[in-house]
């Protein structure tokens, strides 16, 4: 990670959702703190990235902060969100009852994201992709 950027935002660049949630991140980061990391690259290494493999990638958005800390679902648009200066957009993510629907229905989302964007299963893309080790989706 260079040592100015705050986050490390793993993404999947097959995604049409994920990859206009980036663009408009991309355009909202003036500060260029965010590191963006298209996990569907041939070159995506997990050992780089805190042994994140491709398969826990793909089944639910992951960044790492300047700290070392790794993040996931809602967290990860808190944060991207709070350091393009759109943090308020979010903010009501962290109230306990409104925290508990939008977690429940990102996980929803994001185990059908794929057949959603008529791409093939995690296990397909795992064999595709040279990860076939990974094991099995739940």
């Amino acid at each position: 990670m260079v040592a100015s950027k705050k986050l490390i935002l793993l993404f999947d660049g097959g995604c049409p959702f994920c990859l206009r949630e980036i663009s408009f991140l991309r355009k909202r980061d003036s500060s260029n703190c965010i590191e963006f990391v298209d996990i569907d690259d041939p070159g995506y290494d997990p050992k780089l990235f805190k042994g994140i493999s491709y398969r826990e990638a793909m089944g639910r958005i992951h960044a790492i902060t300047s700290s070392g800390e790794v993040i996931r679902d809602i967290r990860v648009f808190q944060e991207a969100y709070r350091l393009v200066g759109l943090g308020w957009v979010y903010a009501p993510t962290r109230w306990p009852a409104v925290s508990f629907f939008v977690n429940s229905f990102y996980i929803f989302w994001a185990k059908r994201r794929l057949s959603w964007t008529r791409r093939p299963s995690l296990d397909q893309l795992c064999n595709i992709k040279g990860f076939p080790d990974e094991g099995k989706e739940e």
